[in-house]
Formats: C-alpha cells, sequence, structure tokens
C-alpha cells in the first residue's frame, strides 16, 4: 500500500494533498503541520470530497509520526517567499529547518525518496541529501518541472497548438538564472527554431520575451495572491505518479549533478529518468550554443549560496 506524507499544510501542501487525491497517487495520504488546527481542518476537507475521487486513507497531525514508514516524504515547510524576495533569499532559514526536520523524518520512514519542494529547492535538495545520509537518487527536488510546464503554456499559447504536443525543458537552477533548453525543444516533431505558424515565427526576440515570462511568472503570482500553489501541486503529483509507478517518466527533477556537461557535487535539474528508485538517470540532452554557458552560470550560483550555508 503507497504512502505520501506531506511536510506543511500550507498553500503548497494543501494543493499538492488535493492534486495527489484526485489523481489517485497513493492509498495513504498523511499530512504534518506545527498548527494543529490547520492541519486537521485540511485533512476534513480532503476527506470530506472523498466520494468524488479515488479510495485513499488520509490523516494528519502535528506528530511526525504521522509520516511513518512512508514511500515518498514531500518537504514543503519553510519560510515563505515574499513580494521582491528571489528563492535564493530564503536560503539560510529553509537549510537550517532540514538539518533538524530530515534526520527525524530518516528515522521514521528509512526506506522513503524525500521529495523536496520548498525553495530555494537546489540549495534545500543539497542540505537534505547532506542530512539525510541517504543515496543521491533517494532525495530530489521538483526543481523546474513547473517551469518547463509553464514554457510549454508559454509556447502553446503562441502557436496555437495544445500544450500537450509541446516538449521543452528548463534546465539548471528553479530561479532566475534557469536556463530554456531551446536547441531541443519541438512543437509536434518541428524544431521551436524552424516553426512558421499563423501567429509567426519563435524568433531570438519572441523567445526572449516567453522565458522572461517564464522566470517572473512566480513573482506575478506571488504579488497577486501571496503564493503559487495550484500549479505546483499539480506538478508534485506528476512526480509522485512517476516514483510510485514506476513510470521511467523524464521530468527535469533537482537533484545532485556527477559530471553533467562538466557540472558536478550541486543539485540542479536537468531532464532526469524518474521512477521507483527515484531519479534512475540525468539525461545527457544535448546543449546549444549559449546553453552550456548559461547551465555552468546557474550552477556557480547555487553552488555559490550552497557553499556560504556550510553545504
Amino acid at each position: 500500500m503507497t504512502k505520501v506524507a506531506i511536510i506543511g499544510a500550507g498553500a503548497v501542501g494543501a494543493a499538492i494533498a488535493y492534486a495527489a487525491q484526485i489523481r489517485g497517487v497513493c492509498r495513504q495520504l498523511a499530512l504534518y503541520d506545527l498548527n494543529p488546527q490547520k492541519v486537521r481542518a485540511e485533512v476534513l476537507d480532503l476527506n470530506h470530497g472523498m466520494q468524488f475521487t479515488p479510495m485513499a486513507q488520509i490523516t494528519g497531525g502535528d506528530d511526525l509520526e504521522v509520516c511513518r514508514d512512508a514511500d515518498v516524504v514531500v518537504i514543503t515547510a519553510g519560510a515563505k517567499q515574499h513580494p521582491g524576495q528571489t528563492r535564493l533569499d530564503l536560503a539560510a532559514a529553509n537549510v537550517e529547518m532540514c538539518r533538524t526536520l530530515v534526520p527525524r523524518l530518516v528515522d521514521l520512514a528509512p526506506a522513503a525518496h524525500l521529495l523536496v519542494v520548498t525553495n530555494p529547492v537546489d540549495v534545500v535538495t543539497m542540505a537534505a541529501l547532506k542530512f539525510s545520509g541517504l543515496p543521491a537518487n533517494r532525495v530530489f527536488g521538483s526543481g523546474t518541472v513547473l517551469d518547463s510546464s509553464r514554457l510549454r503554456f508559454l509556447i502553446a499559447q503562441h502557436t496555437g497548438v495544445a500544450v500537450q504536443n509541446v516538449h521543452a525543458y528548463i534546465a539548471g537552477e528553479h530561479g532566475d538564472s534557469e536556463v530554456p533548453l531551446w536547441s531541443t525543444a519541438t512543437i509536434g516533431g518541428i524544431p521551436v527554431t524552424d516553426w512558421d505558424g499563423a501567429n509567426g515565427r519563435l524568433d531570438a526576440a519572441t523567445r526572449t520575451a516567453i522565458h522572461e515570462r517564464v522566470v517572473g511568472a512566480a513573482y506575478e503570482i506571488i504579488a497577486g495572491k501571496g503564493a503559487t500553489s495550484l500549479a505546483i501541486g499539480l506538478a508534485v503529483s506528476r512526480i509522485l505518479e512517476a516514483v510510485l509507478k514506476d513510470e521511467n517518466r523524464v521530468l527535469p527533477v533537482s537533484s545532485m549533478l556527477d559530471d553533467v556537461h562538466g557540472i558536478g557535487g550541486v543539485c540542479l535539474s536537468m531532464p532526469s529518468v524518474v521512477g521507483r528508485d527515484g531519479v534512475e538517470a540525468v539525461l545527457p540532452t544535448p546543449l546549444g550554443a549559449g546553453e552550456s554557458d548559461a547551465l555552468h552560470a546557474s550552477a556557480g550560483a547555487v553552488a555559490a549560496v550552497a557553499k556560504d550555508l556550510g553545504l
């Protein structure tokens, strides 16, 4: 019987739980939060909709014991990003949280994968890996799965093609230095650089504008509603499915790289095969002109913050 435990019942944690319930990701879903009234309310709310979703046992509380024997533990708790803050600004507080939280989670669920959603996700994933002592394949972050979805949506919106027929990835940091892999992006098998549809070509200026909107998307949503939640909930539920159903699905999760395009010793997102063993392979995705330099710069930005925090 598959079990997912979610640390943090705030906007993101609740959205992940809701998406997981609707998609029937697992048979047991446990929510943990320091606020007992909040987590009880979220559990009640989810259970009251059970008639309309695949069957699951949904529990929760303010005792970490609810996470015992989970197959995957999703970490969403931590300091919240406020308007004007970058994700890297949150690093110190959330790394410190991992120092005490992660070993306790490993004790309760020693066979679990740790899926980090807390920002800055690349740095916090490095902290979770260090403090857990687990193999690198079992500790990974949501990375640029959502960023890549935003990129695909904007390409689809511009071209008038269904988003499901757009294949494009964001690599690198989940943040301001992220790298769109335009050189391997396609629309129905046609390279985006060759696209010439009713709405015009995806020329360099258009691609730059789309990338800027991807980078700014979270800031726009945070300014309007206080937090990004719904899309990340769907994104994380998709990662959970890939793991629990052993799909070997290619997703740009954040994991510890080991000589990928000459980059190692830092957690970054690259298209990766995700299955029951976690990150089963990081793909050597070809990089185009400028993409390698941008990816190395992104790695440098994350590594510098990690170094400052003793990681």
